[in-house]
């Protein structure tokens, strides 16, 4: 496996990431259509990833209407450590007028949420799923940036975004001296090349990291290719004596 750092932190991630879309919603007319996986079949497929060197875990309180990063959490376990462990908000998760977008209110009360759902304290690299256009950016990067120093987010990115998007928050996160975004997920296929006009060229002058994914990729992987000056490395990361592919033994949903 080989890895790539992340924008300019010192956190390297693999360059092929493991995507959670897939993970829950079995009963929901979309999400079982997109693969509804139940928790064994996810800890099989997490495990997998795992041994083959992929360290980089995505989901979002949106997938399987947030069951997703709840089987994330239970499969998880101890393995917790061994993932860069990356979720997003912005999506509708209910119905009420403040249950979607980028307001304070909305990223503190979600960010909670899926710290409960994957039971850990932490998210290691917290993403905005869209563009806002109710929100100013410097509601929500504001937020973001409290919830860094506050320990429950260790790097913050972004989903979706346009360059100018990219390029306003930024200069927002710059000139308030708030935590800029390390990453940006965009969609990229053999069919779907338009981020190579704008977006990768935005994250090599800001020396960001692209994450891509598209309709090539199998259920739940995404392949993570970095942008800019991104360092590589050829580190395979070795199973230990144990695998790590099948430790589930709870109960199955």
């Amino acid at each position: 496996m080989h890895f790539a750092q992340l924008g300019t932190t010192g956190v390297f991630v693999s360059r092929v990431s493991l995507g959670a879309m897939s993970f829950g919603g079995r009963g929901s007319q979309v999400w079982g259509a997109v693969g509804g996986l139940d928790v064994k079949e996810t800890d099989a497929l997490v495990g997998a990833a795992l041994d083959r060197g992929v360290n980089l875990i995505d989901t979002a309180d949106l997938y399987g209407d947030g069951e997703s990063e709840e089987l994330l959490g239970q499969v998880l376990g101890a393995r917790r450590r061994d993932v860069v462990l990356a979720t997003k908000s912005t999506a509708r998760v209910g119905p009420g007028p403040n249950d979607s977008g980028q307001s304070r209110l909305h990223v503190m009360r979600s960010l909670e949420d899926s710290l409960r759902r994957l039971r850990t304290d932490h998210v290691d690299l917290y993403q905005i799923h869209n563009y806002d256009p109710y929100t100013p950016f410097e509601e929500s990067l504001a937020a973001l940036d409290d919830a860094v120093r506050q320990g429950k987010v260790r790097y913050v990115g972004a989903s979706n975004l346009t360059a100018w998007q990219t390029m306003k928050a930024l200069g927002v996160s710059d000139r308030r001296g708030w935590t800029r975004f390390a990453s940006l997920q965009s969609y990229y296929s053999l069919a779907g090349r338009d981020i190579e006009r704008e977006i990768l060229p935005v994250v090599r002058a800001t020396r960001g990291s692209a994450c891509s994914s598209g309709a090539r990729s199998r259920p739940g992987c995404c392949p993570a290719s970095s942008g800019g000056r991104a360092r590589r490395t050829a580190r395979p990361a070795a199973p230990g004596p144990r695998s790590r592919r099948s430790t589930w033994s709870g109960p199955t949903t």
